[in-house]
């Protein structure tokens, strides 16, 4: 959970946070939709926090902007981000993170990027890896079953170097 939720209306999101909601808004209108200004809202939400986000964490924190937000309208949201590339569910938390790579690639928007998480069980951390050897082979083993693989994303859980230094 942040430390200090930013408050739209009388302060912006951090500097860093703005800059990769208009690079988010201009991959949309270059993919034929549109950034509302919840959905806008709500991946500002995400990206400023450290780690991933449940739908219910990001409603509650909506709802001090839209009263009457709904979950639908969160997931609705949510399901958009995620079609556009911006954000990606980690399964295995049932919760959303930034997707780190879409919003900072330097090599081309459509560079098939394929995202590894490692994801820490104590601190519940999560860091988005992109390592096109593991991609490589997974490709690989799918096509030696006969297999068309169109998607993937493997998650890892471990300790972050951060708990492993605490616990030592």
């Amino acid at each position: 959970m942040l430390e200090k939720l930013p408050t739209l209306g009388d302060e912006p999101f951090s500097p860093k946070t703005e800059a990769q909601l208009d690079r988010a808004e201009h991959r949309c209108v270059a993919h034929g939709g549109r950034l509302t200004g919840t959905r806008r809202q709500v991946l500002g939400f995400i990206l400023e926090n450290t780690k991933p986000c449940g739908a219910y964490e990001i409603l509650d924190w909506l709802r001090g902007y839209q009263r009457n937000a709904a979950p639908p309208t969160v997931y609705r949201a949510l399901d958009f981000l995620t079609a556009h590339g911006l954000i990606h569910r980690i399964e295995r938390l049932a919760a959303f993170t930034g997707c780190t790579h879409r919003l900072e690639c330097a090599h081309g928007e459509e560079c098939g990027h394929r995202a590894q998480f490692l994801i820490c069980k104590h601190c519940g951390s999560v860091q988005e890896l992109e390592d096109q050897h593991i991609g490589a082979a997974l490709s690989k083993a799918a096509r030696a079953v006969d297999f068309m693989p169109t998607h993937s994303t493997v998650e890892i859980e471990g300790v972050c170097h951060l708990c492993r230094k605490t616990h030592s």
